[in-house]
């Protein structure tokens, strides 16, 4: 039902790109409507090119990520690979991010090319168990490919934002207004407006049932969701007491098991992550 669910809400952020296109082309590109959406439609796929080949090296880089060893964080090495092989997974590389907020996530295209990496801070803060569940989340996102899923929901909502602030402040509509071509103006601004609300909101529930599937999957894999929504509470204190300032950015938060960047009210409205409360509510209810 996840999938079904997920690729629905993709195919919903493809069509209000098109969307975008068509009538940024209609309304500023002399009529050009169906080109402009073709238009949208390629450099998004161009986008989604270069993300789904490159992201993890980004990402791993934007973190100052180091790839570890057995020797050089036996802890965390001896977890993901005990989880792998319950899995039936092949081992990821193993990297540890040079911060003291306390944190996780998954990268890479699939099973066979992915990574994980833990911060200093959650290696501090966690204990082996909670650990454990941490990073049987992160296996379950590699697992499902979510990784890629949510990096492809994230090019397509930015790109529609991008195409709306086109809309907002080119200034070619002008001479198609002088025209006569009222409703065409009418439904640029509704575009305009309402679009990047609704990418926005379509990336989160993307986001939020990932998350939801993940830790549900990771309680199984580790057979300890107790673990894991202890380890839920202890990274959302640990992240309100030291939120991640020194580097990296809030556009990749979607990819951490809990936000790691302080977030305002409005921010917290629009998170990416379901309410760390209601996460651990079903974790608790689990059997295993």
């Amino acid at each position: 039902m996840n999938g079904l669910k997920t690729t629905m809400l993709l195919a919903t952020l493809t069509g209000l790109l098109v969307g975008c296109g068509y009538l940024l082309g209609d309304v500023y590109g002399g009529g050009n409507g169906q080109h402009w959406a073709l238009y949208a439609l390629l450099a998004a796929g161009v986008m989604n090119f270069i993300m789904y080949w490159f992201s993890d090296r980004i990402v791993l880089s934007m973190y100052k990520a180091r790839q570890v060893g057995p020797s050089d964080s036996p802890q965390l090495y001896r977890i993901v690979e005990r989880l792998a092989r319950n899995a039936r997974m092949p081992m990821p590389k193993v990297y540890v991010i040079p911060t003291e907020t306390p944190n996780a996530f998954a990268t890479g295209r699939g099973p066979s090319n992915a990574s994980v990496a833990a911060t200093l801070g959650i290696l501090r803060l966690l204990s082996e168990e909670e650990l454990e569940g941490v990073m049987a989340h992160e296996l379950a996102h590699v697992k499902h490919r979510d990784t890629l899923t949510s990096t492809v929901a994230a090019t397509f909502a930015g790109a529609i934002s991008y195409l709306a602030r086109m809309l907002m402040f080119s200034g070619g509509g002008r001479d198609r207004n002088n025209n006569g071509n009222g409703m065409a103006i009418v439904g640029a601004v509704v575009m305009m407006v309402l679009a990047p609300i609704a990418a926005m909101l379509i990336q989160m529930a993307i986001s939020r049932s990932r998350e939801y599937a993940a830790d549900a999957e990771g309680a199984y894999l580790c057979r300890n969701p107790k673990a894991l929504a202890n380890a839920l509470l202890n990274l959302q204190r640990g992240v309100a007491n030291m939120p991640m300032q020194d580097m990296g950015s809030p556009a990749t938060s979607h990819m951490f098991i809990v936000n790691p960047f302080k977030a305002d009210a409005i921010a917290k409205l629009f998170s990416t992550h379901p309410p760390t409360e209601e996460r651990v509510r079903r974790l608790r209810e689990m059997r295993v």
